[in-house]
C-alpha cells in the first residue's frame, strides 16, 4: 500500500485542483468524443456546488487550456498503455497530485506497480480521499510522500517504497519542470538516465513567451501570475532545444522533442465543437 508517516494533511494547491476540475468540465460541457474521462478528481475535491461558475472555470474563456489538460493526461496514458503491453511493470509519476490513472483505469494500473510521488502533507490528504470515497489504495498502488523542501531524494524514498531500480520503468512529470531551476531538473535527468534499459521518460516544459502563439501569450501572462500569487512562481522555461540539450548533457542520448501541436493534430482533429488546446506546453520524450 506503499509508505506511511505521521504527516499533516494538506490539501492540493491550486493548480493540482484547477487541473482536476477542468478534466471534469471537459465531459460537461465539450462535445463527445471525449479526449478523457476524469470525473474522479472531482470527486476527491468535492469542491462548492457553484464551482462551474468560478471565473477560472468559464467554459469559452477556459477551452484551450482545458483541451491542454486532457491531451496531456491522454498522451502519457496511451504511452503507458503501449509500454504495459510491451512488459514494462513499473509506472512512477512525479509530481502525482491529483492524478486518477489507478482509479480510472485499473484494468491497466493492476499490471504495474505504481508510484505517484509528491509533498507528505497532499499524499496524506489523497490516501485519506481514496479511502472516504471507496476507492481505497491497493496493493499495487504506492503513495510515495518527499519532503523536497527539506531536501528529501525522491529517488530514496522511491527505493524504499518497493521500486527496483533493475527493472524498466515508465517515469513521468508533467506540470512540473516550470517550478524546478535548470539544475534540479538536471538532477532528475541524471538520475533517470540511470534507469535499467527499456525505461521511458516524458517530462513536459513551458515554452518562453516568444515560442508561445500570441492568441495565448495572456494566458500564458494569466497563469504566471496566479502561481506567483499561490506562492509557487514558474522559474524555468525552456525552448526545445534547450531542453533536450539537458537531457543529452544528463546522459539520455536518445531523447526527442513532441510539440504541443502533436497532440492537437492526434487528438482534436475534425471536432465538431473546433476545440483545440492551447499552445506552450511542450514534452521531452526519452528512451534508455
Amino acid at each position: 500500500m506503499g509508505t506511511t508517516r505521521n504527516e499533516a494533511v494538506t490539501p492540493p494547491d491550486n493548480t493540482a485542483v484547477r487541473c482536476a476540475l477542468w478534466r471534469a468540465m471537459h465531459v460537461r460541457v465539450d462535445a463527445a468524443p471525449y479526449v478523457l474521462e476524469d470525473e474522479i478528481g472531482l470527486r476527491l475535491v468535492a469542491p462548492e456546488a457553484d464551482w462551474p461558475h468560478r471565473p477560472d472555470m468559464a467554459p469559452e474563456a477556459t477551452g484551450a487550456f482545458r483541451a491542454a489538460m486532457v491531451a496531456r493526461a491522454r498522451f502519457v496514458e496511451d504511452l503507458v498503455t503501449e509500454q504495459v503491453e510491451r512488459g514494462v511493470g513499473q509506472y512512477v509519476i512525479l509530481g502525482a497530485g491529483l492524478d486518477t490513472f489507478a482509479q480510472r483505469r485499473p484494468e491497466i494500473a493492476s499490471r504495474l506497480r505504481l508510484f505517484e510521488v509528491d509533498q507528505p502533507g497532499t499524499q496524506a490528504w489523497k490516501r485519506r480521499r481514496l479511502v472516504e470515497l471507496g476507492y481505497g489504495v491497493p496493493e499495487w498502488l504506492h503513495l510515495v510522500p518527499v519532503d523536497f523542501e527539506a531536501g528529501e531524494s525522491w529517488w530514496e524514498r522511491l527505493v524504499a517504497a518497493g521500486f527496483d531500480p533493475r527493472g524498466p520503468a515508465v517515469i513521468v512529470s508533467t506540470g512540473v519542470s516550470m517550478y524546478l531551476t535548470r539544475d534540479a531538473t538536471g538532477a532528475t535527468l541524471r538520475q533517470v538516465a540511470a534507469l535499467a534499459p527499456g525505461s521511458t521518460l516524458v517530462m513536459s516544459f513551458l515554452l518562453p513567451a516568444d515560442l508561445v502563439d500570441a492568441a495565448d501569450r495572456p494566458g500564458l501572462r494569466t497563469s504566471q501570475a496566479g502561481a506567483r500569487s499561490s506562492g509557487t512562481p514558474f522559474v524555468s522555461f525552456y525552448a526545445p532545444q534547450d531542453m533536450l540539450a539537458l537531457a543529452r548533457e544528463a546522459g539520455l542520448t536518445d531523447a526527442r522533442h513532441v510539440s504541443g501541436t502533436v497532440l492537437a493534430e492526434r487528438y482534436f482533429a475534425d471536432r465538431s465543437d473546433g476545440l483545440r488546446p492551447s499552445s506552450g506546453e511542450d514534452f521531452l520524450l526519452a528512451t534508455l
